[in-house]
């Protein structure tokens, strides 16, 4: 079960014109938005990755407004976990589970989760803030995700499972966040 004390959020390079051609993008940038917002009201730790932003561009405007103050990771591989400074960061948290977002789900998605896995982790990837350009890349990626053992939830899953209760004292916020 997911633990608000041993729990961060990895957004992962929602930017530019890719993140315009994401399957489903209205839900996905909704939903990385609730997670984000969710994560702040639970005193969440967030990382925050961008691929090669000088070519993809910054991450969007509605997504980036809502980490001022954190500073992002630039990454050139396509795991976050190939960078030494998003590494240097997730052990300076101290935390063992990972709610992971962004895109692309079957490429960096894929192999951050994958790699977080491997080193130790306990990854959640968040399936409906996940995307790919088509919905079959998503597909896959998910199936393979799930095959390599991380866990695959959703959203409002994920944010109840932290939650625990509804007596907890930040559901009402929460739970307004969602509906």
């Amino acid at each position: 079960m997911l633990e608000i004390k041993d729990c961060c959020l990895i957004v992962v390079d929602v930017q530019g014109k890719l993140a315009q051609l994401m399957y489903d993008k209205q839900a996905l940038f909704k939903n990385i938005q609730i997670l984000i917002k969710s994560a702040k009201i639970l005193d969440i730790p967030i990382l925050w990755c961008q691929q090669c932003p000088d070519a993809l561009g910054p991450t969007i405007p509605e997504i980036a407004e809502l980490l001022v103050g954190i500073e992002p990771v630039n990454k050139a591989s396509f795991s976050c976990c190939g960078e030494d400074d998003f590494n240097i960061k997730l052990q300076t948290l101290n935390r063992r589970q990972v709610l992971l977002c962004g895109i692309e789900a079957h490429v960096c998605i894929y192999q951050t989760a994958v790699d977080l896995l491997r080193k130790g982790f306990e990854v959640n990837v968040i399936a409906d803030a996940i995307s790919s350009r088509t919905i079959e890349n998503k597909q896959i990626a998910i199936s393979r995700i799930a095959a390599e053992s991380v866990k695959v939830c959703c959203t409002e899953m994920a944010l109840f499972e932290l939650l625990k209760t509804a007596d907890h004292p930040q559901f009402k916020q929460i739970a307004k966040l969602v509906k």
